[in-house]
C-alpha cells in the first residue's frame, strides 16, 4: 500500500502550486483523504481532508481560503491546490488516509501516510 505525492518545487510568494497524490495497493475510494505538512525545524500539522464522497471537507485556518482540496476516487488521487502562496507555507507535505473521518485530525488518526513532497516558498 502505497501513497505517492508528486508536485512540489520551488516558487515564489504569491505564486500557485497543485499537489497530486495517487494511492496504489488498495482503493482508497472510501477513506477520507488529506494532507500534512512539516514546516522546517517545527512540528508536523494538518493542512486539510477531504470526506470519501467529497462532499464534505475542512482546512487548517492558516490555508483556508488559499488552499483547495479535492479527489478523483477513480484514479485513486487526492489533490491540493494551492494559490497565493507564502513564506510560511514552506514545508514538506504529507499525503494522508483515514478509515474514518475527522474534521481536524491528529497524526494518531492516520492510519496511511505518503512520503513527502517539499513545498519551498521564496519572498
Amino acid at each position: 500500500v502505497q501513497l505517492q505525492a508528486s508536485g512540489g518545487g520551488l516558487v515564489q510568494a504569491g505564486d500557485s502550486l497543485r499537489l497530486s497524490c495517487v494511492g496504489s495497493g488498495r482503493t482508497f475510494s472510501r477513506d477520507t483523504m488529506g494532507w500534512f505538512r512539516q514546516p522546517p525545524g517545527k512540528e508536523r500539522e494538518f493542512v486539510s481532508v477531504i470526506s470519501w464522497s467529497g462532499r464534505t471537507k475542512s482546512y487548517a485556518d492558516s490555508v483556508k481560503g488559499r488552499f483547495t482540496i479535492s479527489r478523483d476516487n477513480g484514479a485513486n488521487t487526492v489533490y491540493l491546490e494551492m494559490n497565493s502562496l507564502k513564506p510560511e507555507d514552506t514545508a514538506v507535505y504529507y499525503c494522508v488516509a483515514m478509515v474514518y473521518w475527522y474534521v481536524r485530525p491528529y497524526q494518531n488518526n492516520v492510519n496511511y501516510w505518503g512520503k513527502g513532497t517539499l513545498v519551498t516558498v521564496s519572498s
